[in-house]
């Protein structure tokens, strides 16, 4: 899953894919990398905390598809080809996108935000990813305490996918939202641990390129790595993921990461 960021204020690229043209480009080169889904987002997710101050703010419906559309249109002409997600936590946003041509919906907020969005997912049949965070859309939690963080990521990811399952989506993906509402010590417990997701029967998505855990394990006299910086610790984390049994890999770094699992699977086969 490559990610298209058409925003201007994401943490990683915020401001290179604005214009349709560019962001079409950018999709055209991830799906020659390899990638199979492109997920396209219109409102940064950051959280907001140490790292990243204030966080991204929430911006309306009528912004975001402004935005999007636009984009996704383009994809669905020129790269038939490519699965497309819609990375959103509006329902009216996922069902514009999907009547557009998009393919599958990623939810950031787990359903927490709005249930309406699984409504929407079962009217059409997409799939839906749901995402483990703390906190609401426009204010969501960069560091969180937690007894057991696992535990509690897969208690409330088996909410998100009863509910899901409830309001009729039969294609229901898990995110442990990596980044969201976690030390950077959570982090890496989850993903070394990410097996332990698998009880939930559901495929596990995970999204950890360039985070700010890979530029904190991967830094020097307390400071973290540059997001420049942090392509090989990526691949490493992402390569345990795998390995754990994560399914779905969304990154900002198609070719490298295709070309890693690609070496895992000649492996493993």
């Amino acid at each position: 899953m490559g990610v298209l960021n058409v925003t201007p204020d994401s943490f990683s690229d915020g401001g290179l894919y604005l214009a349709t043209d560019a962001a079409l480009r950018r999709a055209s080169d991830m799906v020659e990398a390899g990638a199979v889904i492109i997920d396209i987002g219109g409102e940064s997710s950051r959280p907001r905390g140490a790292v990243y101050g204030r966080g991204a703010p929430r911006i309306p419906a009528s912004t975001e598809l402004r935005r999007v559309l636009p984009v996704i249109e383009a994809v669905s002409r020129h790269l038939p080809q490519a699965i497309m997600s819609i990375d959103t936590s509006k329902p009216d946003v996922a069902e514009a996108a999907l009547e557009a041509g998009v393919h599958m919906i990623n939810d950031i907020s787990g359903l927490r935000h709005s249930a309406k969005m699984a409504t929407v997912a079962a009217r059409f049949g997409a799939p839906l990813v749901v995402m483990h965070a703390v906190g609401t859309p426009g204010d969501l939690v960069h560091e969180v305490v937690y007894d057991d963080p696992v535990a509690s990521v897969c208690t409330s990811l088996r909410v998100s996918v009863e509910s899901a399952e409830r309001a009729g989506v039969h294609h229901v993906i898990v995110d442990p939202g990596f980044g969201f509402g976690k030390t950077p010590e959570q982090n890496l417990k989850l993903i070394n641990e990410l097996d332990k997701l698998l009880d939930l029967g559901r495929p596990i998505l995970i999204g950890i390129s360039r985070k700010s855990t890979i530029g904190w394990a991967l830094g020097h006299n307390g400071e973290r790595a540059a997001i420049a910086d942090r392509l090989y610790g990526t691949l490493g984390a992402t390569a345990v993921a795998v390995m754990r049994g994560a399914s779905l890999v969304r990154t900002h770094d198609v070719r490298p990461t295709v070309e890693m699992l690609r070496m895992i699977g000649v492996i493993t086969e």
